[in-house]
């Protein structure tokens, strides 16, 4: 029989979801290790993610190896700077983020996807319901690190290209995340780039309309 949850436990993973923060570098511990179990734990969870004709299309690559961390930072570098001018009137602001934990996280997680070579159920008409069930998975694994007081933060600005070929990733695996994850000095009240004003929250009035446009 499924469980049933309670009012309590309900308003429990609210709280998770409201809490859980894109962790920067600042805010990392570097010393503070995050164990096998723990990344076991966060794993596993992502493998809970609902995918597409159940083709759970997912592949990890744990990572912590302090020289394949330093060639994904310096593929971050050349990105960042190439994405620096494209924000003319915050360029400013842009240069002063710490927008990455790459070297400070314990642990890094790169996230791929991997397509079949066969028809997948419910993918046919939407070849991308694959990817979004990876990311399905990776936001298993952000609520179960921050349920675990794990910070975890997602880097984008990154040459997918780079990140393949340092990990040696199969020429079908798409890159669809780099995840930094460690323990943390703090977990922020509000989203970083809310409180730094780079952008306001969107009220849900403002996303919701019904039956059409």
């Amino acid at each position: 029989m499924s469980s049933q949850f309670d009012e309590p436990q309900q308003r429990l993973l609210e709280e998770i979801m409201k809490a859980r923060r894109d962790v920067r570098g600042n805010h990392f511990l570097r010393d503070a290790p995050v164990s096998e179990d723990d990344v076991q734990r966060i794993l596993q969870a992502a493998t809970w993610a609902p995918s597409v004709g159940y083709s759970q299309p997912w592949r990890f690559v744990v990572i912590r190896n302090d020289e394949i961390k330093l060639q994904v930072a310096q593929s971050f570098k050349q990105e960042n700077e190439k994405a620096a001018h494209l924000f003319d009137e915050k360029q400013q602001q842009y240069q002063q983020l710490k927008l990455e934990g790459i070297l400070e996280a314990p642990v890094n997680i790169a996230v791929f996807y991997e397509p079949s070579n066969a028809p997948v159920l419910g993918q046919t008409s939407m070849q991308e319901m694959g990817e979004y069930s990876v990311v399905c998975a990776v936001q298993n694994m952000w609520l179960m690190a921050r349920a675990m007081n794990v910070g975890m933060g997602w880097v984008s600005i990154l040459n997918p290209g780079d990140v393949k070929q340092i990990l040696s990733a199969p020429d079908n695996n798409k890159l669809v995340a780099y995840l930094c994850v460690g323990k943390v000095d703090q977990f922020l009240d509000r989203p970083e780039l809310e409180q730094l004003k780079w952008q306001e929250a969107k009220i849900l009035d403002s996303v919701v309309s019904f039956d059409g446009f």
